[in-house]
Protein backbone atom coordinates (compact mmCIF):
# COMPACT_ATOMS: atom_id res chain seq x y z
CA UNK A 1 0.00 0.00 0.00
CA UNK A 2 1.57 3.41 -0.84
CA UNK A 3 2.32 5.79 1.74
CA UNK A 4 0.08 8.85 1.14
CA UNK A 5 -3.11 9.05 2.12
CA UNK A 6 -6.13 10.94 2.12
CA UNK A 7 -6.17 13.83 4.06
CA UNK A 8 -9.24 15.35 5.18
CA UNK A 9 -12.20 17.09 7.68
CA UNK A 10 -15.74 16.32 8.10
CA UNK A 11 -18.46 18.70 7.39
CA UNK A 12 -22.15 18.25 7.97
CA UNK A 13 -21.28 15.46 10.00
CA UNK A 14 -19.89 12.36 8.35
CA UNK A 15 -19.45 14.14 4.64
CA UNK A 16 -15.87 14.14 4.16
CA UNK A 17 -13.74 17.12 2.31
CA UNK A 18 -10.03 16.64 1.43
CA UNK A 19 -8.03 19.27 2.79
CA UNK A 20 -5.54 18.53 -0.19
CA UNK A 21 -8.05 19.87 -2.51
CA UNK A 22 -10.65 21.56 -0.43
CA UNK A 23 -13.09 19.49 -2.42
CA UNK A 24 -15.74 16.99 -0.78
CA UNK A 25 -15.88 13.49 -1.95
CA UNK A 26 -19.37 14.03 -2.95
CA UNK A 27 -22.24 15.83 -3.25
CA UNK A 28 -23.32 17.91 -0.06
CA UNK A 29 -26.48 17.96 -0.77
CA UNK A 30 -27.23 14.71 -1.99
CA UNK A 31 -24.23 12.09 -2.92
CA UNK A 32 -26.28 8.96 -3.81
CA UNK A 33 -28.99 10.62 -6.24
CA UNK A 34 -25.68 12.82 -7.37
CA UNK A 35 -23.93 9.53 -8.38
CA UNK A 36 -26.98 7.74 -9.98
CA UNK A 37 -27.82 10.32 -12.38
CA UNK A 38 -23.90 11.23 -13.37
CA UNK A 39 -22.37 8.14 -13.45
CA UNK A 40 -24.98 5.55 -13.82
CA UNK A 41 -27.31 7.69 -15.90
CA UNK A 42 -24.54 9.46 -18.00
CA UNK A 43 -23.12 5.72 -19.03
CA UNK A 44 -26.83 4.66 -19.82
CA UNK A 45 -26.82 2.16 -16.74
CA UNK A 46 -28.22 -0.22 -15.68
CA UNK A 47 -29.29 -0.77 -19.46
CA UNK A 48 -26.00 -1.39 -20.88
CA UNK A 49 -24.62 -4.46 -18.16
CA UNK A 50 -24.17 -7.73 -19.45
CA UNK A 51 -22.08 -10.02 -17.74
CA UNK A 52 -18.58 -9.47 -17.94
CA UNK A 53 -19.10 -5.71 -17.91
CA UNK A 54 -15.98 -3.54 -16.58
CA UNK A 55 -16.50 -0.25 -15.25
CA UNK A 56 -13.28 1.65 -14.65
CA UNK A 57 -12.98 4.91 -12.31
CA UNK A 58 -10.57 7.51 -11.79
CA UNK A 59 -11.00 8.39 -7.76
CA UNK A 60 -12.24 5.83 -5.77
CA UNK A 61 -12.89 7.87 -2.92
CA UNK A 62 -15.08 6.71 -0.50
CA UNK A 63 -16.14 3.43 -2.53
CA UNK A 64 -19.90 5.43 -3.21
CA UNK A 65 -19.44 5.12 -6.82
CA UNK A 66 -18.49 1.35 -6.76
CA UNK A 67 -21.38 0.79 -4.37
CA UNK A 68 -23.93 2.04 -6.34
CA UNK A 69 -22.75 0.66 -9.30
CA UNK A 70 -22.90 -2.58 -7.49
CA UNK A 71 -26.68 -2.05 -6.18
CA UNK A 72 -27.79 -1.28 -9.37
CA UNK A 73 -26.23 -4.52 -10.76
CA UNK A 74 -27.72 -6.40 -8.53
CA UNK A 75 -31.43 -4.97 -8.75
CA UNK A 76 -30.94 -5.32 -12.36
CA UNK A 77 -30.38 -9.01 -11.98
CA UNK A 78 -28.06 -9.17 -14.42
CA UNK A 79 -26.10 -12.55 -14.64
CA UNK A 80 -22.29 -13.28 -13.95
CA UNK A 81 -19.85 -10.71 -12.89
CA UNK A 82 -19.27 -7.12 -12.56
CA UNK A 83 -15.68 -5.70 -13.48
CA UNK A 84 -14.83 -2.36 -11.53
CA UNK A 85 -11.24 -1.26 -11.17
CA UNK A 86 -10.20 2.24 -9.94
CA UNK A 87 -7.50 4.05 -10.13
CA UNK A 88 -6.64 6.01 -6.78
CA UNK A 89 -3.68 8.26 -5.53
CA UNK A 90 -4.94 8.97 -1.96
CA UNK A 91 -6.44 6.29 -0.40
CA UNK A 92 -8.60 6.86 2.83
CA UNK A 93 -8.59 4.75 5.88
CA UNK A 94 -11.32 1.92 6.04
CA UNK A 95 -12.10 3.39 9.27
CA UNK A 96 -12.75 6.46 7.71
CA UNK A 97 -14.58 4.96 4.75
CA UNK A 98 -16.91 3.16 7.28
CA UNK A 99 -17.83 6.64 8.38
CA UNK A 100 -18.46 8.61 5.31
CA UNK A 101 -20.78 5.64 3.99
CA UNK A 102 -22.66 5.29 7.81
CA UNK A 103 -25.68 7.91 5.81
CA UNK A 104 -26.10 4.86 2.70
CA UNK A 105 -27.12 2.39 4.56
CA UNK A 106 -28.75 1.11 2.01
CA UNK A 107 -25.55 0.01 0.00
CA UNK A 108 -23.78 -2.99 0.00
CA UNK A 109 -21.24 -1.72 2.35
CA UNK A 110 -20.37 -5.38 3.64
CA UNK A 111 -18.56 -5.66 -0.20
CA UNK A 112 -15.52 -3.83 0.82
CA UNK A 113 -14.79 -5.94 3.50
CA UNK A 114 -14.00 -2.56 5.53
CA UNK A 115 -13.57 -4.41 8.77
CA UNK A 116 -10.82 -6.56 7.54
CA UNK A 117 -8.57 -4.08 5.94
CA UNK A 118 -11.13 -2.22 2.99
CA UNK A 119 -10.27 -3.06 -0.63
CA UNK A 120 -6.68 -1.59 -0.64
CA UNK A 121 -3.78 -3.65 -1.28
CA UNK A 122 -5.14 -6.92 -2.98
CA UNK A 123 -8.46 -6.94 -5.04
CA UNK A 124 -11.45 -7.86 -3.64
CA UNK A 125 -14.09 -10.56 -4.96
CA UNK A 126 -17.44 -11.69 -4.49
CA UNK A 127 -20.17 -13.80 -5.90
CA UNK A 128 -21.20 -11.01 -8.85
CA UNK A 129 -18.33 -8.37 -8.81
CA UNK A 130 -14.47 -8.47 -8.88
CA UNK A 131 -13.15 -5.19 -7.47
CA UNK A 132 -9.32 -3.52 -8.10
CA UNK A 133 -7.95 -0.80 -6.72
CA UNK A 134 -4.65 0.62 -8.65
CA UNK A 135 -3.18 2.74 -5.93
CA UNK A 136 -0.77 5.84 -7.17
CA UNK A 137 -1.08 8.53 -9.56
CA UNK A 138 -3.07 7.56 -12.80
CA UNK A 139 -0.71 9.60 -14.92
CA UNK A 140 1.70 6.48 -14.35
CA UNK A 141 -0.42 4.03 -13.44
CA UNK A 142 -3.70 3.61 -16.39
CA UNK A 143 -0.65 3.71 -19.05
CA UNK A 144 0.53 0.43 -18.51
CA UNK A 145 -2.85 -0.46 -17.06
CA UNK A 146 -4.10 -4.08 -19.30
CA UNK A 147 -8.08 -3.58 -19.07
CA UNK A 148 -10.33 -2.33 -21.17
CA UNK A 149 -13.54 -0.57 -19.90
CA UNK A 150 -16.95 -0.42 -20.96
CA UNK A 151 -17.75 2.27 -18.91
CA UNK A 152 -15.58 5.52 -17.45
CA UNK A 153 -16.46 6.99 -14.16
CA UNK A 154 -14.21 10.24 -14.33
CA UNK A 155 -14.73 11.18 -11.14
CA UNK A 156 -11.40 12.98 -9.78
CA UNK A 157 -11.64 16.46 -7.63
CA UNK A 158 -12.84 19.87 -9.51
CA UNK A 159 -11.07 20.46 -12.98
CA UNK A 160 -9.55 23.80 -10.94
CA UNK A 161 -8.09 22.04 -7.81
CA UNK A 162 -6.98 18.97 -9.36
CA UNK A 163 -6.01 19.60 -12.94
CA UNK A 164 -4.04 16.59 -13.02
CA UNK A 165 -6.61 14.14 -13.57
CA UNK A 166 -8.30 15.96 -16.01
CA UNK A 167 -5.32 16.79 -18.25
CA UNK A 168 -5.36 15.59 -22.36
CA UNK A 169 -2.65 13.53 -22.15
CA UNK A 170 -4.48 11.28 -19.27
CA UNK A 171 -8.19 11.50 -21.42
CA UNK A 172 -6.35 10.13 -24.34
CA UNK A 173 -5.07 6.95 -22.54
CA UNK A 174 -8.89 6.70 -21.24
CA UNK A 175 -9.92 6.45 -24.60
CA UNK A 176 -7.25 4.07 -24.95
CA UNK A 177 -8.12 1.74 -22.26
CA UNK A 178 -11.88 2.00 -23.64
CA UNK A 179 -13.70 -0.52 -25.39
CA UNK A 180 -15.24 0.04 -28.83
CA UNK A 181 -18.72 1.58 -27.99
CA UNK A 182 -17.48 2.43 -24.56
CA UNK A 183 -18.83 5.51 -22.74
CA UNK A 184 -17.34 8.06 -20.00
CA UNK A 185 -19.16 10.21 -17.91
CA UNK A 186 -18.28 13.02 -15.35
CA UNK A 187 -20.15 15.94 -13.52
CA UNK A 188 -17.55 18.62 -15.25
CA UNK A 189 -18.54 20.31 -17.90
CA UNK A 190 -15.20 22.28 -18.32
CA UNK A 191 -14.29 22.80 -21.77
CA UNK A 192 -10.68 21.99 -21.67
CA UNK A 193 -12.35 18.13 -20.02
CA UNK A 194 -14.81 18.37 -23.05
CA UNK A 195 -11.48 19.01 -25.61
CA UNK A 196 -9.46 16.28 -23.96
CA UNK A 197 -12.13 13.67 -24.10
CA UNK A 198 -12.95 14.77 -28.22
CA UNK A 199 -9.09 14.12 -28.55
CA UNK A 200 -9.27 10.79 -27.09
CA UNK A 201 -11.18 9.53 -29.91
CA UNK A 202 -14.96 10.02 -27.87
CA UNK A 203 -18.32 11.91 -29.20
CA UNK A 204 -18.74 14.38 -26.48
CA UNK A 205 -22.01 16.03 -25.62
CA UNK A 206 -22.67 18.81 -22.08
CA UNK A 207 -26.08 17.70 -20.76
CA UNK A 208 -27.65 18.80 -17.44
CA UNK A 209 -25.95 18.25 -14.57
CA UNK A 210 -27.15 17.02 -10.73
CA UNK A 211 -28.71 19.63 -8.61
CA UNK A 212 -26.75 23.37 -8.83
CA UNK A 213 -24.76 21.86 -11.37
CA UNK A 214 -25.99 23.07 -14.45
CA UNK A 215 -24.43 21.00 -16.74
CA UNK A 216 -22.30 17.32 -16.79
CA UNK A 217 -20.20 15.69 -19.47
CA UNK A 218 -20.90 12.45 -21.03
CA UNK A 219 -18.72 10.88 -24.12
CA UNK A 220 -19.24 7.68 -26.31
CA UNK A 221 -15.69 6.49 -27.64
CA UNK A 222 -16.36 6.07 -31.50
Amino acid sequence: MQDQQAELEWREGDVPVSTRFDDPYFSLENGLAETRHVFLGGNDLPARFREGFHVAELGFGTGLNFLTALQAWRAAGVPGTLHFTSFEAFPMEPAQIARALSVFSDLPIEALELERGGPFGHPLAGPDFRLRIIEGDARATLPVWDGLADAWFLDGFSPAKNPELWEEALMRHVGRHTAPGGTAATYTAAGFVRRGLQAAGFEVARVPGYGRKRHMTRARKT
